[in-house]
């Protein structure tokens, strides 16, 4: 088991990981995911010890690996560690590169190092790549000796720090075969990843990591279908978001649309579905809102997901409980059903505010 308490990692200017705890059970399969710049990659090199933590623990089966006078080469050996960019040494060959870490580290023989070796390369299917020198592989190719001199060492652990990024998109399949099959032995390992299909069908647990630590966990399920907070929906939908405030009834809607037009252009929002978006704002605003709020202050929200293509309006208000289906504005009604394929209602009590959401109709 690992574990990990308080951690934080400080840099000049930066503070990548201020609090960070986890507890990583045996045959754990945990896909951390998050915006660039968050620590994800910060996270497993201070777990593997090739960044020192500036404070807290990080515990390999009750030992605590970041105290003063343990052997980092130790800690190594039983935490391995795949890269992006493979590592592999140029001038050996690839059995050679995957026996010189056993003999040198673990004290095996030659004999036994180049078997071990040997039915590694057969399992991530490179047997025939002995010989080869790292030059004269395919990018998929070097990352599976990479992930296979890993395991020649046999560790308690292992990190995989976005080991499909560097990869042409043709090789990435062949890799992730790999490390999917790595996760059906019960090997226990810590993946950052980008590829969020991935994430979702390799791991029991995913960490989206965002503001200095862990900004939410759970399973796969929860997180890329339930998330809590909002951080995660939107990173987790791809979520493009426009938002506005209109404070006054002479509010400029001319600036207002160029800047929602830019924002649709940018996302590559479909014409008819910009139409949509533009029509149900006005019909909230301006017919449903401004004639029944005495002080508007509305905030509007526009969401475009990149990955199911689709737009969802929430207008926030105050004035005391407004139901705008409530209305009797019954054209104003009538068009924002045409446009809405769903169109829900909320009001907080304890913030005074209510909040109208459509789901734009798809064609």
């Amino acid at each position: 088991m690992l574990e990990i308490r308080n951690l934080r990692k400080e840099y000049n200017n930066v503070t990548p990981l201020k609090d960070v705890s986890l507890t990583v059970n045996d045959g754990d399969v945990i896909a951390i995911i998050g915006p660039s710049g968050t620590g994800k990659s910060t996270l497993i090199r201070c777990v593997n010890m090739l960044e020192k933590p500036t404070k807290g623990q990080i515990l390999l089966n009750g030992e605590d690996i970041t105290q003063k006078g343990y052997d980092i080469k130790t800690a190594r050996q039983r935490i391995g560690m795949v890269f992006q960019s493979f590592n592999l040494f140029g001038h050996l060959t690839v059995i050679e590169n995957l026996m010189i870490a056993p003999c040198d580290l673990l004290k095996k023989s030659r004999q036994e190092a180049y078997d071990t070796g040997i039915e590694l390369l057969s399992r991530v299917g490179l047997k025939e790549k002995a010989n080869s020198y790292p030059d004269e592989l395919s990018g998929g190719q070097k990352q599976r000796v990479a992930i296979a001199r890993t395991l020649c060492m046999d560790p308690e652990v292992i990190l995989f720090d976005e080991p499909t990024s560097a990869l042409d998109p043709t090789m990435v399949s062949e890799v992730q075969a790999v490390i999917r099959d790595l996760s059906a032995s019960e090997k226990t390992m810590m993946i950052v990843t980008h590829e969020m299909n991935f994430a979702r069908a390799i791991s029991n647990r995913v960490l989206f990591m965002d503001e200095g630590g862990i900004y939410e966990e759970g399973t796969p399920e929860e997180i890329f279908e339930r998330p809590k907070r909002e951080k995660t929906r939107r990173f987790v939908r791809r979520l493009k978001v426009f938002e506005s405030i209109i404070d006054s009834s002479k509010f400029d809607f001319y600036s207002f649309n160029a800047s929602l037009d830019r924002y649709l252009m940018q996302n590559d929002v479909p014409p008819s579905e910009k139409y949509r978006i533009r029509l149900a704002i006005e019909e909230i605003v301006q017919q449903l809102l401004w004639p029944n709020l005495s002080d508007p202050k509305i905030n509007i929200t526009v969401e475009y997901s990149e990955a199911d293509k689709t737009s969802i309006v929430a207008v926030s208000y105050g004035g005391g409980r407004f139901d705008i289906r409530d209305s009797d504005n019954d054209i104003a009604l009538s068009v924002l059903t045409k446009v809405a394929g769903n169109l829900d209602y909320h009001y907080s009590e304890e913030e005074g505010k209510n909040t109208a959401t459509v789901k734009i109709r798809e064609e």
